[in-house]
């Protein structure tokens, strides 16, 4: 047990000192900070248009809202109008626009039925249109001037804008409930923090099997404690950063992001203790499981310029894994996001999600855990297997054929 622990001391303080975990730390909380604050900065670089209000002219010359656009003088703060009903020329305005003392106007016509709308300004940049909030103004304006003209009551006006309070009962067990939104982001979340702490066993393993540590390391432990050992440091590691960006995350949001924004995306009421126990489980056993895939990987390598190439085919089955929870969530009830949470490349992707929804029952719980074990146990015997033989293989390059050689004379 002290060699395990002198392992994974030593792991922790190799991993912590490298530039490249400092720096990628660094980044990803600089990027989370910014990301919080972007439409705070956005706020910041339009500040200085929007202390000016846009002046907007408006001429109404057949009188067709009657007095109700007064009030767009009290109800909007962020364009200053000049109403007129004087018959005023396309010319005049043009030249009022481009003398800039309107930024637009509107001409109100009515024909027949209908109310026809010219839209004058300089012009209208790529993507832009005529303001939908103004539109939904003049609507609104008019369909008062309509009501009070057609003599409507206003108990009339509140029983024909009834309100329909809609109760969504589902039949099924599996029925899923909560913020979608909050599932498919911490989804993207697990897969990220199991994926990039994993992938650091099989690049440790592989520096060191080139390096003059591995021969102290050898003749000093067996090559069981080295694997569990570096799987359980990196694993410390890896819970750490998860703790730090998570903590950065919520603190950023509740600095820099409105809270009623904030409450809209996203639904803490469902985020129970038992469900960060939960989540905190499964991403363990999910690390664990990658984390032995890629010491397996790691163990196979020569050159650690040839760890990308090798970590291939693993990268390919965490993708899978996490694409088939991701997708199956769309729908929680269905039989193939059942499979997922059960499924030890995806569970870990998947059953805390369900979880969350409240789609997942205890027997299917218990078998995801017993599923993920078993496989876990499994790689792990493989792994630490083939690098008993690696880290004394001085000869030509291991290959899949190989490793299988090593796996049944083992067992032989």
């Amino acid at each position: 047990m002290k060699d395990l622990f002198t392992v994974m001391e030593f792991t922790i303080k190799e991993t912590i000192k490298r530039k490249s975990f400092i720096i990628s730390m660094l980044i990803i909380i600089g990027i989370i900070i910014i990301g919080f604050n972007v439409p705070n900065i956005i706020e910041a670089f339009s500040k200085s248009s929007d202390d000016e209000k846009a002046k907007i002219l408006i001429v109404d010359e057949e009188n067709i809202f009657g007095k109700e656009l007064i009030k767009l003088d009290t109800e909007d703060e962020k364009y200053e109008y000049t109403i007129t009903k004087e018959n005023i020329s396309q010319d005049e305005i043009k030249e009022k626009i481009n003398n800039e003392e309107y930024n637009s106007c509107f001409i109100f016509k009515k024909e027949d039925n209908t109310i026809k709308i010219d839209y004058v300004v300089s012009s209208i940049s790529f993507g832009e249109s005529i303001p939908e909030e103004l539109l939904e103004s003049f609507q609104t304006q008019y369909t008062a001037v309509q009501i009070q003209k057609a003599g409507i009551t206003p108990e009339q006006l509140q029983a024909m804008f009834t309100q329909f309070d809609v109760n969504v009962i589902q039949t099924d067990d599996n029925a899923a409930s909560g913020n979608i939104f909050i599932s498919m982001m911490l989804s993207i979340a697990l897969f990220y923090a199991i994926y990039f702490c994993a992938y650091q066993v099989s690049t440790s393993i592989t520096t060191e099997k080139t390096s003059k540590i591995m021969e102290t390391l050898v003749t000093s432990t067996s090559p069981k404690t080295i694997v569990l050992g570096k799987t359980l440091g990196i694993g410390l590691v890896g819970i750490a950063q998860v703790l730090i960006i998570g903590a950065t995350a919520i603190l950023s949001a509740n600095l820099f992001l409105d809270q009623e924004i904030l409450k809209g995306l996203f639904d803490m009421s469902s985020l129970t203790p038992a469900f960060y126990i939960a989540t905190l489980a499964y991403f363990l056993l999910g690390y664990f499981m990658y984390a032995f895939l890629y010491a397996l990987t790691g163990s196979m390598v020569t050159k650690p310029e040839d760890i990308q190439s090798a970590n291939g085919p693993i990268a390919i089955i965490v993708v899978i894994g996490f694409y088939l929870a991701y997708f199956s969530m769309m729908n929680p009830a269905s039989d193939i996001n059942l499979f997922a949470a059960i499924f030890p490349f995806s569970s870990p992707f998947c059953m805390p999600l369900r979880i969350l929804m409240g789609s997942a029952k205890t027997g299917e719980i218990i078998t995801s855990v017993a599923v993920i074990i078993i496989s876990i146990i499994v790689i792990a015997k493989i792994s630490i297997k083939i690098y008993s033989s690696a880290i004394l293989n001085t000869g030509t390059k291991m290959n899949f054929k190989s490793a299988l050689k090593i796996l049944k004379s083992k067992e032989n």
